[in-house]
């Protein structure tokens, strides 16, 4: 048996045990340590586990992951995120589906201090929800604005996902940080825009709140809207001055956070204890995922399966716009059954030679693009973590009514998807300009 066939045998035998529902990590260590052994030998095999997850897992470079996922954890129980829907409501939530509105532009400036998707989804649903039910909005919009919104953690910097990516392929990380800034705000003025038409063809889903006065809007800066921003730009605006690493970057914002929260009274030690747990979990499940991810990899490469699989694409009778639109449609549909980091760290090692190597594009741009396809798979069903999030925070709304309301923001997201592929500047202004 070719070495080829061996690999696409492995590729089935995942997928048959992520249906058996075995942990993602294990699935990709168990099949990579398989087919490299069978491929090579056993004491072979073990050695490339030991070398490659040692030296993988022991790098600098991954620390920066436990040092935004701390940050995003403080801001979470520090209460941040009520500031900032106070302010955005106060501005925007006169308008129609005002509230639903606000609930966007929270998203994306508390992404931009978490950079979780579910940690945002979560304390938006803790903060807005309450407040949308008061002014009898559609259970179905409200808590899917949500869900959505949540998806600006993961493209606004500072981004888990864009880390990995970075990773995965040696891009600068501070150069997809840069670029998934407007992007990500193209997303959430489209998202804006969808609920606006929704509430103006239907008043009745989401009537507009009371108006605020100027004081009242002003008044709302003083809860700690501007602390919020100075730990944004101290941080990410450190790393793109070029003062910070990006892992210097996230301690610092970490920093920040717990400074913030402990001269506001904020945080106490159970919050702080909280956190660090929250935070070990999630540290030790993406640093599982990578350890499994790089023995399958390895086990990927010696097949040769991501490699003819380039061969294949590059001689398809088609345009490379046309190639790039199957990769996006095969990313769409893994992405509903595969979780995001996983999806990442399995698909960007055979994918990443076709789209930058075969096909001529820039690997900045592709990484805003992985992870903006890639994101939406956390509100499609079924697996749609966001979602979930959700249902846990307001479990009497039935999963199908959260998921009803979902499409015209995963319209929102193709059309963003479509503007970045015939206007790929949106993604490489910032990074040319400020790198």
């Amino acid at each position: 048996m070719s070495t080829f066939s061996i690999g696409l045998i492995g590729v089935a035998v995942f997928f048959v045990l992520l249906v058996l529902r075995m942990p993602i990590a294990f699935a990709m260590s168990i099949v990579g340590f398989a087919g490299f052994s069978i491929l090579t030998s056993v004491p072979t095999a073990f050695n490339m586990v030991a070398k490659e997850v040692f030296n993988n897992l022991t790098s600098y470079s991954l620390s920066v992951i436990v040092m935004f996922v701390w940050m995003g954890f403080l801001a979470y129980y520090s209460g941040i995120g009520t500031s900032l829907y106070v302010f955005a409501y106060r501005m925007m939530g006169h308008l129609p589906g005002g509230l639903a509105i606000a609930t966007q532009a929270t998203c994306a400036v508390f992404g931009a201090i978490c950079g979780s998707n579910t940690a945002t989804a979560a304390t938006m649903a803790a903060i807005a929800l309450p407040e949308m039910d008061k002014y009898h909005y559609d259970k179905s919009l409200s808590t899917a604005s949500i869900a959505a919104g949540g998806v600006l953690g993961v493209l606004i910097p500072p981004s888990v996902i864009f880390i990995l990516y970075g990773t995965a392929t040696e891009q600068s990380i501070g150069a997809l940080f840069m670029a998934g800034i407007l992007p990500g705000l193209l997303l959430m003025f489209l998202y804006m825009a969808v609920i606006y038409i929704l509430a103006r063809r239907n008043p009745g889903i989401a009537p507009a709140g009371a108006k605020s006065t100027w004081k009242e809007r002003f008044g709302a800066l003083r809860g700690g809207f501007f602390e919020a921003l100075m730990v944004f730009f101290l941080s990410i605006g450190g790393l793109f001055a070029g003062w910070f690493t990006p892992t210097e970057a996230g301690a610092v914002g970490a920093g920040g956070v717990l400074l913030i929260g402990l001269l506001e009274k904020r945080l106490n030690w159970e919050k702080i204890k909280k956190s660090l747990i929250d935070t070990t979990r999630t540290s030790a499940m993406i640093m599982f995922m990578i350890a499994g991810a790089v023995i399958f990899g390895r086990f990927m490469a010696i097949s040769r399966v991501p490699f003819e699989l380039a061969n294949w694409v590059g001689t398809l009778p088609l345009p490379p716009f046309a190639i790039m639109g199957l990769v996006l449609i095969i990313y769409l549909i893994l992405g509903c059954f595969i979780d995001a980091l996983a999806l990442v760290l399995l698909t960007v090692p055979i994918f990443y030679p076709i789209v930058v190597n075969n096909l001529g594009y820039d690997p900045i741009w592709f990484g805003v693009i992985v992870v903006m396809v890639v994101a939406m798979g956390v509100i499609t069903p079924p697996v749609g973590m966001n979602v979930y999030v959700i249902k846990g925070v307001a479990p009497d709304i039935p999963l199908e009514t959260i998921f009803k309301g979902i499409w015209p923001f995963l319209g929102a997201i193709f059309v963003c998807i479509a503007l970045l592929m015939i206007f790929p500047q949106i993604v490489t202004f910032l990074p040319g300009l400020l790198m």
